[in-house]
């Protein structure tokens, strides 16, 4: 029987302030059973796009704590950017993946929808499958006016009133939540500066225009060019490749070209394997031509994620580097600490301990998550660091500009590393107590968890003070090097503490 499995495709109205991101998918992460899949920022568009997917009670309540986390942090009287929004979350779709119906993932929008409007006071509208009139099954019609419109809009006009929550708006807005099938996000840029091209192109595609069915397009200015920005919410019956050749062609009526295009979170496989097909005119091609698909309906992909992560750690760029293998190290140091509480919980002779254990499990997989999610984090914090070095000096302004963008992204390159060390420590010190009260049969278990845990503690170690040579702000980098002083310290004591029990056992050094 197929596991019932749900996709939630969350937008969040920031795209600037990464540390803003990072605490909404910890928040998402932090959801036992839920797995994050994708991030996307734009901070022309000031928007981020989170993926994950999860069984549908936990994808319901790693929506809501996402939700929760994003009206805490984000204020849309202060919010500006390229693309249109009414609220810090401003749509929340479901989509079935396996084992879930889309009624089911109707349902679960409804029930989320009551809960963000009961809990958080938060104005729900619901869309796509889950909307209760026509005239709310497009995301566009309830965004009209965006955040400014709506706030004065809500509160006098019954065609705006919420299905959901209060009719009035707080600084988090109102959030769209629904049910859908697939969607691909997908932007071209193209070879000008000019906004009102991409408009007009925009304009002659879309459905709701004249154009082709299940697309819908924006024309935006975006890293200083025009993007023509889309959604296909069927790409079985509009596909990408025939959307592409026209926009070319489009293009070349105001003498500009396509520059390059890209997706916006994840997109299936089989809208690829059908550009492919019909750009190399493959009219015989069969989806289990593809290797990889081969590969996986033979059973061999078990471990592909951790087997392409150790491969991009060996290939020779500058991400992911020690900082991701800390993280990963730290990630599987929790994992083996919460294996040996479980193993521990539940039996007569460890009755005695079986509560702290319990709060152990749920503490260990409170780290494993953060940890994993640091794995990304980590990589991103350099690449923005790697990407201010970038930027132009030709003049005092733009010397400045570089040079603060530096100062700011080492500073975040520095702090997550931190957290990953404060993490290990904490995972050393659960490590130490399921060692000397956990299941003995599983004791070289918590001792491989802490000697994963000291390894990352000096890994991340390493990586803070590298970066704190750098920093022009001294009392920031003298602060950072107290901290990890004094949890190199802590981590000595447990260090300590585990070779006592381990002479106790008489385990060989």
């Amino acid at each position: 029987m197929t596991p019932p499995l749900v996709e939630c495709i969350p937008n969040f109205s920031e795209g600037r302030r990464m540390e803003v991101v990072d605490s909404i998918a910890a928040a998402i992460s932090a959801v036992a059973g839920v797995r994050v899949l994708d991030r996307h920022s734009d901070a022309d568009h000031n928007r981020s796009v989170i993926t994950f997917a999860g069984p549908p009670a936990a994808a319901a309540q790693a929506a809501f704590a996402a939700i929760a986390r994003a009206a805490e942090l984000i204020d849309l009287d202060q919010q500006r950017g390229e693309h249109p929004r009414i609220g810090a979350t401003d749509v929340v779709p479901f989509v079935p993946l396996s084992g879930v119906t889309m009624e089911e993932c109707v349902q679960l929008a409804r029930a989320l929808g009551e809960r963000v409007g009961r809990e958080l006071q938060i104005p729900v509208y619901l869309y796509e499958a889950a909307a209760t009139r026509p005239q709310r099954v497009n995301l566009e019609d309830l965004r009209r006016g965006e955040y400014e419109g709506l706030k004065t809009a809500i509160l006098s006009d019954l065609d705006r009133a919420p299905d959901f929550g209060p009719s009035r708006l707080g600084k988090a807005g109102a959030t769209v939540i629904g049910a859908r099938a697939p969607l691909i996000a997908y932007n071209i840029y193209l070879t000008t500066n000019d906004v009102e091209v991409a408009k007009g192109i925009a304009q002659a595609i879309r459905h709701s225009s004249g154009g082709m069915r299940y697309l819908k397009a924006l024309g935006l200015l975006v890293e200083g060019r025009a993007q023509v920005s889309m959604n296909f919410t069927d790409f079985t019956r509009t596909p990408l490749a025939r959307v592409t050749e026209v926009i070319r062609r489009e293009a070349e009526r105001y003498g500009v070209a396509v520059d390059h295009a890209e997706l916006v979170g994840l997109v299936p496989q089989a809208a690829l394997i059908e550009a492919a097909q019909w750009y190399l005119q493959l009219d015989q091609f069969r989806p289990d031509q593809v290797l990889e698909t081969r590969l996986y309906a033979a059973g061999a992909e078990s471990g592909t994620a951790r087997q392409e992560f150790l491969d991009d750690l060996a290939a020779g760029t500058a991400t992911p580097g020690g900082g991701s293998a800390a993280a990963y190290a730290g990630a599987m140091a929790a994992a083996l600490v919460a294996m040996v509480a479980r193993l521990t919980v539940g039996q007569k002779r460890y009755a005695a301990v079986e509560g702290r254990m319990a709060a152990i499990v749920a503490e260990a997989d409170r780290l494993r998550a953060a940890q994993a999610e640091s794995v990304a984090r980590d990589s991103r914090a350099f690449e923005a660091v790697m990407a201010a070095a970038k930027m132009p000096k030709s003049t005092p302004e733009e010397a400045a500009a570089r040079e603060a963008a530096i100062e700011k992204s080492t500073h975040q390159a520095a702090e997550v590393p931190l957290e990953v060390a404060r993490q290990a420590v904490a995972t050393l010190d659960l490590a130490v107590e399921a060692a000397g009260d956990g299941n003995r049969n599983a004791f070289s278990d918590a001792v491989s968890g802490a000697s994963l845990a000291q390894a990352a503690l000096r890994a991340a170690g390493m990586n803070v003070r590298v970066n704190a040579e750098t920093v022009s702000d001294r009392r920031a980098a003298q602060r950072w090097l107290g901290e990890l002083e004094a949890l190199e310290a802590q981590a000595g004591k447990a260090a300590e503490a585990l070779e006592a029990l381990i002479r106790e056992r008489r385990v060989p050094g």
